[in-house]
C-alpha cells in the first residue's frame, strides 16, 4: 500500500485489486471516524477494557461494509458492467466524481455525529429532518456549528482529500482479453458474483434466516446500551431508517398527573416484610402458535368437532392459570422478546428494529439479574437470525444459547434452525445444569413456513391437510419430551412456566381468527407445581405486555420497574390489551374493542359476541368510547414520548409531556 501512495504517476491494477482497495480505504476512514467519535465522547461511555474497544471496533466493521455498499451501490455497479467502455478515461473520470461526492457526504454525516452526538446520545437518523423541518434559521444554525466546532470541518476536509487523492493515485487498467466472448462471459459471471456479494454485505450475511441488519443488532457487540452508537455509522443509522415509520411526540394530556392517571408505566411494588422469592423462571416463545390451533381455547365449538393440535398444552393448560381473551401485542417475531420479556409493545413500530431500539430499557432478565438469577436465552437458529441475539444482549441475558453453541449441524433443519425436539432436549440439559435460582427463556423455531417435520418421523404428525397443523402437533410433542425429562429435576417443583406465542399465524382457517381480534389471538397461561390453585379464566383479557409484571409479582419483587403491562393477578389495574393494526391503535378492555387513529376513535365492538367485529357501536356506547379513548391516549403518549425521550426504566423520571 505504501507504493500505491508514493509520489509520481498513478499506478494501475487490476479491476478486482482497484475494488478491493477502494474498500478496504473506505473502512479504514470510518475506522477512522470510529476512533475519533469514541475518543471525542469518551466521558459518555463507560470504563471498558482493551479488549471490549476492540470488540466494539471490529463489529462496527459489519456495519461499515454495509454503509460502504448503501452509499456506494452506483459506484460498484457502473465498475461491474460487463462493457469496455467502463475502462476509458471519461467513464473512469465519471466514476471518480460519483466516488468523492457519495462518500464527501456519508463522511459528513460521520462527521457531524462526531459533535452531535453529546446532544441527542444516539446517531442520527432520518428523523433528523422532521425533527428540523420547521427551523427557518439553518443558515445561521450551520454558521454556528462552524464557528464551535470547526475542527470537525477540518477533519470532514482531510477526508476529501484523501478520497481525491485516492481515484488521482489508483486507477484500474484496461482488460486484456481480446477475444469477446471470453470478455463477456467472465465479466457477467463477475458481475453475478459482485452483486451476490453486494447484498450479502448490505444484509449483514450469508444466512437464509438473517434478515437485513438494523440498528439493534450493534446491541451484539456492547457491554452497555450506549456503546452501541460506537459500533454504529451514521450513514447506516440514517439509510436503515428510511421509509421506516416515525414515531411522533403527542400531547393529549398537558400536565404529568393527568397523564399518569390515564396511565402510569411505573410501577412501585409495596414492600413485602417476608422478601423476595427466589423461584426459578422460564418463558417459551411458541412460533406461531395462534390460538386457533390449541383444543383448549376453542371449546364453544360443538363437542368432537375440533379438537385441535396441541393435545400435551392442553393437558397442561388444564392444571395452569390459562385465559380465554389472551393477546399478543404485535404481528411479526421480532415483536415477541421487547413484548414478553421487557414489557415493550410495538406500536406502528418494530421496537427491536425501529431508530430507537437501542434505548435503555428493563426486562425480566435485567431486573433478575441483579438479584442473583443467572440469566440465559436459547433459540435454535443461527445466531444473529431476527437479531434475537442482539436484544438478548440488550436487555441482560447474561448467555445466548444458539445454534452455533448447540454446535451440531446434522440437527439443522436446513432452513431455521435445530429442530425443537433436539433443541428442547438441550434446553431442558442446559436449565439442570444450571445453579438456582435461573431465569431463562427459549423461542421455538420449527412451527414456521415451509412447516417442515423431521423426517424419522415418518408419519406420525401427518394429521391434517394443513402443514401447519402437522408442525404445531410436532411442537407440541416436542414440549411433552421436554416436560417428561425436566418432571424430576430438583428445580422443577421451584419453577414457574410461563408459556405464549410470538404472534397469531397467518395461517389460520376460521373467520374468528382472521378478525381485528383474531389477528392478535395466542395462547399465554402460566404453569407450575408451585401454584395453590389454578383456573380458566373467560372474563379477564390479558397480554404479552403483562408477563413481566405479572412474574415480578407473584416473585414479590421489592423494587420500581418500567411496564406496559399490568399484574393480572393483583387487580389493582383494570384489565386491558392493546396493539396497532392497519394504522389504528387498538384498545381491549374485558368487554369492548375501541379503533382509535391517533386522532379520533372510529369504531367500538362488542367483541366476546361480535367475534367478527361486524357491528360498530360506537354511536349507541359513547361513554364506553369516551373512557376508552382516554386510556389509549395515555397509553399512546406516555409511549411515544418516552420511547423517543429514551425514558423507558424506573430511574428515567425526567418530566417531559
Amino acid at each position: 500500500m505504501g507504493r500505491l501512495f508514493s509520489r509520481g504517476r498513478e499506478r494501475e491494477v487490476r479491476l478486482g485489486t482497484y475494488i478491493l482497495i477502494y474498500l478496504f480505504f473506505l473502512l479504514a476512514l470510518y475506522s477512522l471516524s470510529r476512533v475519533v467519535f469514541y475518543w471525542y465522547n469518551a466521558s459518555l461511555f463507560p470504563e471498558s477494557s482493551w479488549q471490549g474497544k476492540a470488540r466494539l471496533m471490529l463489529g462496527g466493521l459489519r456495519f461499515d461494509i454495509s454503509a460502504i455498499i448503501y452509499t456506494n451501490m452506483l459506484f460498484f455497479l457502473m465498475l461491474l458492467l460487463p462493457f469496455r467502455f467502463k475502462f476509458s478515461r471519461l467513464y473512469y473520470k465519471v466514476l471518480s466524481v460519483i466516488f468523492v461526492l457519495t462518500n464527501a457526504i456519508a463522511l459528513a454525516a460521520n462527521t457531524a455525529d462526531i459533535f452531535y452526538y453529546k446532544f441527542t446520545l444516539r446517531r442520527t437518523t432520518i428523523t433528523v429532518f422532521s425533527q428540523f423541518q420547521n427551523e427557518q434559521n439553518g443558515r445561521q444554525l450551520l454558521s454556528a456549528f462552524f464557528a464551535d466546532y470547526w475542527p470537525g470541518f477540518l477533519m470532514w476536509g482531510a477526508l476529501i482529500w484523501m478520497l481525491v487523492y485516492l481515484t488521482r493515485k489508483v486507477r484500474y487498467s484496461p482488460s486484456a482479453i481480446q477475444k469477446p466472448w471470453v470478455f463477456y462471459t467472465g465479466h457477467f459471471v463477475a458481475m453475478a458474483a459482485g452483486v451476490g456479494l453486494m447484498v450479502a454485505g448490505v444484509r449483514g450475511g450469508f444466512r437464509y434466516s438473517t434478515r437485513p441488519i438494523t440498528l439493534s443488532n450493534a446491541s451484539a457487540y456492547v457491554n452497555d446500551y450506549k456503546e452501541v452508537n460506537v459500533v454504529l455509522n451514521t450513514p447506516f443509522a440514517f439509510i436503515r431508517t428510511i421509509g421506516t415509520t416515525q414515531i411522533k411526540k403527542v400531547a393529549y394530556f398537558d400536565n404529568e398527573d393527568s397523564l399518569a392517571a390515564a396511565f402510569n408505566p411505573i410501577k412501585t411494588p409495596v414492600p413485602d416484610t417476608a422478601g423476595m422469592r427466589k423461584h426459578n423462571v422460564v418463558v417459551i416463545i411458541l412460533e406461531s402458535f395462534s390460538k386457533e390451533f390449541v383444543g383448549k381455547y376453542n371449546q364453544h365449538f360443538q363437542p368432537g368437532y375440533y379438537t385441535g393440535y396441541t393435545p400435551f398444552l392442553d393437558s397442561l393448560i388444564g392444571v395452569s392459570r390459562a385465559y380465554q381473551h389472551s393477546l399478543a401485542n404485535g404481528r411479526n417475531s421480532i415483536d415477541a422478546m421487547p413484548s414478553s420479556l421487557a414489557s415493550i409493545p410495538s406500536l406502528s413500530v418494530n421496537f427491536i428494529s425501529s431508530h430507537y431500539s437501542n434505548n435503555q430499557i428493563n426486562s425480566l432478565a435485567s431486573l433478575l439479574g441483579k438479584e442473583g438469577y443467572r440469566t440465559a436465552f436459547f433459540h435454535g437458529a443461527p445466531n444473529g437470525s431476527m437479531g434475537f441475539d442482539a436484544f438478548a444482549n440488550q436487555s441482560k441475558f447474561a448467555e445466548y444459547f444458539g445454534k452455533t453453541e448447540y454446535n451440531n449441524d446434522d440437527d439443522f433443519d436446513g432452513i431455521w434452525g435445530i429442530w425443537d425436539d433436539k433443541f428442547f432436549g438441550y434446553f431442558a440439559d442446559k436449565l439442570s445444569s444450571f445453579q438456582q435460582p435461573f431465569m431463562a427463556a427459549l423461542f421455538s423455531v420449527s412451527s414456521h413456513h415451509p412447516y417442515k417435520v423431521p423426517e424419522r418421523f415418518g408419519k406420525q404428525f401427518d394429521l391434517s391437510d394443513r402443514a401447519v397443523h402437522n408442525t404445531i402437533a410436532y411442537t407440541d410433542y416436542s414440549l411433552r419430551l421436554f416436560f417428561e425429562k425436566i418432571k424430576k429435576e430438583p428445580w422443577f417443583k421451584n419453577t414457574i412456566f410461563v408459556f405464549t406465542a410470538d404472534h397469531a399465524s397467518a395461517e389460520v382457517k376460521y373467520p374468528q381468527y382472521r378478525s381485528l381480534t383474531g389477528a392478535f389471538a395466542i395462547p399465554i397461561f402460566f404453569y407450575s407445581p408451585l401454584f395453590d390453585s389454578t383456573f380458566f379464566d373467560t372474563e379477564n383479557v390479558i397480554q404479552q405486555t403483562d408477563i413481566m409484571p405479572t412474574v415480578l409479582g407473584y416473585l414479590h419483587y421489592q423494587k420500581p420497574f418500567f411496564s406496559y403491562g399490568r399484574d393480572i393477578w393483583t387487580g389493582k389495574e383494570k384489565p386491558f390489551a392493546f396493539n396497532y393494526l392497519n394504522n389504528h391503535y387498538q384498545l381491549f378492555d374485558n368487554d369492548y374493542l375501541l379503533l382509535f387513529d391517533g386522532e379520533k376513535s372510529s369504531a367500538l365492538y362488542h367483541y366476546k359476541t361480535d367475534t367478527l367485529c361486524a357491528n360498530n357501536i360506537i354511536g349507541q356506547r359513547k361513554d364506553v368510547a369516551n373512557a376508552m379513548e382516554k386510556r389509549i391516549k395515555g397509553l399512546v403518549q406516555q409511549y411515544n414520548n418516552r420511547i423517543i425521550e429514551n425514558r423507558m426504566t424506573a430511574v428515567q423520571q425526567a418530566v417531559s409531556i
